[in-house]
This record gives C-alpha cells, sequence and structure tokens, in this order.
C-alpha cells in the first residue's frame, strides 16, 4: 500500500526549501550561487526522495523510481519553484501571440492567424497568481521591480523579447497579459506571403524608406504595426546609423545585428522604488539626437515626444519612422496634435499642423480584417491649412484597380529614383 502522496505544492513547498538552504550553505562557504541547471538537478533529486519516501519501498528499492505520474508532479513542481508553472506551455507554443490572464478564471490566448481560443487556468487561486507574477519579476526582470498593493502595475520584458504586462488591486481579480514578438518575421517578403500587403505596396515602401521619407504606421492594437515598421527598418541601407527609442523593446533591432550593425536601442523606464530615476520618451528623444542618427525610429508615439519627434522629422532627420494607435490615417493628424498638446508647448493649432505637414511625407494605415492583418490605406501629406493637414489617399485596399492612382507626378518621379514603378513588378524572393 502507498501512503497518501504529497501534492504539488507540498512538493514544490520542499524543493524550495532545499534551494534556499543551499544559497545559505554556498554562501557561508564562499561558493558561487548555483546555475540553474545546478538547482534543476538539486530539485529533482529533493522531489523524488520525497515521493520515494511517500510509497513502500520493496527489497530491491524498485519504490525509489520515479513512476511516470511521480515525473508529472515533479517536472509540475520544478516549473512552479524555478519556471513558471502551467504558464511555460503557452509560452512555448510558437503559434500563440497573446496570452490573457485574469486570476484562476480560463485563459484566453490569441494565435498568430488571429483566432481567439479559451484555455483551461493555469492557476487555482488569486494569490497564486500574484506569487507567478512577483517570481517573474524577480527571475526575469532586469531590474529589481515590486508587484503589491502599492505598486499595482509591473511591465517588463521577458528574455525571448515578450512583453509582459500585470495589474492588481486596481483589477477585480490580478491579471497577466503578454504579448509575444516574432523577429524572425522582417522583411517585406515575408509579409507579402502573409497577405499583409501585395508586391506593388511593398515595392513603394521599401523605396519610401530608401527615398529617406518620414513614414507614420498607424492601426490598432494587434493589427501588425510593430511587424510592418520591423520590415521597413531592414530596408534602410546598411551603412546608416539607426536609433530607436522605445517604451518598451519590441522592434529587436539588435537580432537583425548584421542588417544594422550602427546602431543603438533606447527603452524608457519608471522611477525607481524611491521615485527617482524616471526616464521618459521625451528625455530618450532628445537624447537620440544628440547620438548623431541617420534615421530616429520610434516604437510607438503616444505623447509630448511627438513634438521633438517632428521637429527632428523637419530638421534634417529624414527617413525617421513610428507607429501611432489610430483607427484610419486621417485620424493621425488629430491624434498628433493632442500629443504635442500634451508637451505644454503652448504652440497654436495650426502651427502644429504647419509643423505635421512639413515633417511627414507618407501614413500608412493598417487593420485586422477577417483575421488577416493588411495595409488598408497609404496617404501622402501634401501640406497643411490652418487647422486642416491636406493629405492625398494614394492607395485603398478596397479599390486596388486604382493602386496609387492619385500620387503626384513628383513624388512618383522621386521614387522611381529608389526603385518604385507603377507598371513594373518587382521579385520579393
Amino acid at each position: 500500500m502507498s501512503s497518501l502522496l504529497p501534492s504539488v505544492t507540498d512538493i514544490a513547498r520542499v524543493i524550495a526549501t532545499a534551494l534556499a538552504d543551499d544559497r545559505v550553505r554556498r554562501h557561508n562557504e564562499d561558493l558561487a550561487a548555483p546555475t540553474l541547471d545546478e538547482e534543476r538537478q538539486l530539485a529533482r533529486y529533493t522531489a523524488t526522495n520525497l515521493l520515494a519516501q511517500s510509497r513502500d519501498v520493496d527489497a530491491w528499492g524498485f519504490g525509489g523510481i520515479p513512476e511516470h505520474d511521480d515525473r508529472s508532479l515533479i517536472e509540475e513542481a520544478i516549473a512552479q519553484v524555478l519556471g513558471l508553472g502551467r504558464l511555460e506551455p503557452l509560452l512555448e507554443d510558437e503559434e500563440i501571440s497573446d496570452i490573457h490572464i485574469r486570476g484562476n478564471k480560463p485563459v484566453w490566448i490569441k494565435r498568430r492567424n488571429g483566432e481567439r481560443v479559451q484555455q483551461p487556468p493555469i492557476v487555482n487561486s488569486d494569490a497564486e497568481l500574484i506569487e507567478l507574477i512577483r517570481r517573474i519579476a524577480t527571475r526575469m526582470g532586469h531590474r529589481e521591480q515590486r508587484f503589491d498593493p502599492s505598486h499595482p502595475e509591473l511591465n517588463l520584458q521577458l528574455p525571448d523579447g515578450s512583453r509582459l504586462f500585470a495589474a492588481m488591486e486596481v483589477t477585480s481579480h490580478p491579471s497577466l497579459i503578454i504579448r509575444r514578438h516574432r523577429f524572425e518575421i522582417s522583411n517585406l517578403a515575408q509579409l507579402i506571403e502573409r497577405q499583409l500587403m501585395d508586391r506593388q505596396v511593398a515595392q513603394f515602401l521599401a523605396s519610401a524608406v530608401r527615398a529617406k521619407r518620414n513614414i507614420v504606421i498607424a492601426g490598432g492594437t494587434g493589427s501588425g504595426k510593430t511587424t510592418l515598421l520591423r520590415a521597413l527598418m531592414n530596408e534602410i541601407p546598411r551603412h546608416e546609423r539607426i536609433v530607436t527609442i522605445e517604451d518598451a523593446f519590441e522592434l529587436g533591432i539588435e537580432h537583425f545585428e548584421d542588417a544594422h550593425p550602427d546602431h543603438d536601442s533606447l527603452q524608457a523606464r519608471g522611477a525607481n522604488m524611491e521615485g527617482n530615476g524616471e526616464i521618459t520618451m521625451v528625455d530618450l528623444t532628445r537624447m537620440a539626437l544628440r547620438m548623431d542618427p541617420d534615421r530616429v525610429v520610434v516604437g510607438e508615439v503616444r505623447g509630448a515626444e511627438a513634438l521633438p519627434m517632428l521637429l527632428a522629422m523637419s530638421q534634417g532627420n529624414n527617413g525617421s519612422m513610428c507607429t501611432l494607435h489610430a483607427d484610419s490615417a486621417r485620424t493621425v493628424f488629430p491624434k498628433l496634435l493632442a500629443y504635442v498638446a500634451m508637451s505644454g508647448s503652448g504652440l497654436a493649432s495650426d502651427t502644429v499642423n504647419l509643423l505635421i505637414g512639413s515633417a511627414i511625407h507618407f501614413v500608412v494605415h493598417v487593420e485586422m480584417v477577417e483575421n488577416t492583418r493588411r495595409v488598408m490605406s497609404i496617404h501622402e501629406v501634401v501640406d497643411s491649412d490652418g487647422i486642416t493637414i491636406i493629405s492625398n489617399e494614394i492607395y485603398n485596399f478596397r479599390n486596388r484597380g486604382n493602386q496609387f492612382l492619385s500620387l503626384r507626378t513628383s513624388t512618383a518621379d522621386m521614387l522611381s529614383n529608389f526603385g518604385f514603378a507603377v507598371a513594373r513588378e518587382m521579385s520579393w524572393a
């Protein structure tokens, strides 16, 4: 007869104690801190012994060999202590793009094709989810971050480049949202294959980048803005110096070292636990302009950094790009106007619009349509007239028979020097 086996929680608690004792022993003996592999080995040994003690061991000792179910218990307990528990399988699934967790409720995931699927809960209680989030922050954050009632928000990057956001207290249940980025999708040929655009649109955008036109990519959450921006960045000539500015590292320019050997990546940060050390997107934009960039790329404009970015675009840093949340190309302009107002500059609306009209050349709108991300519209900014930005829609996905029909002759002639020709197909293989 076997005695009652310990639960995963019991096993995890014993493992955690053993690991803590080992770290204390190493510290007292002036030994190096254990590696992750060493901790896993000790954890597996500890758990196996615990389960063996809970079973009857025959004369041959076969009761001490873990059974199949025991192995599952051991691995789940180790994942709770050293890993991410039942969250790990979701992170290992390459077809999952977004993970939404709300306490011990069923988990919702979004697949790469846009399909939303409900999954079983990954924790048994709200307290367990909070503990998981704290463990992630401790083991995977680049700096110390708290997650408690006085610091109810957590924002960090996981080792694979995924973005994690968590909240508690201000939500009905603690929430965990993970957005995963596929850095291997990085060129226009791949986006053509995924139907985000056709070859002529890709040819146009590549030519605009090489011609050093300033481009704003607009769209909703999950519409493919960052993916498109990443692909356009990889059309920038290798010899040019790029400085990226991000609220959270998502562009992954360091993954393309061969394509962009001369680059710097800047990331905003919040204040520390004493309330000091905050670096805002506005601060980063000013820093970037002192770093001798050929191009400045802003991951997402969402506030007062719009003003220094527009000034940079209009003062010689041509070829700069950014993304912006907007439901159409035309709504980009009033949003930029509102963002500049947040800077406290006191500039009149017509002055800001004059700046927008001189700084931005093209606005590209992307949208999720029937579970497929697509370039829906491209506007060319022509001028400003008081409180109005004058722009031409030069491409519309729903009216592709008239692609680029409204493109000004001067713009078409300029882009033709960089490979754009309406009547000629271009190979993206």
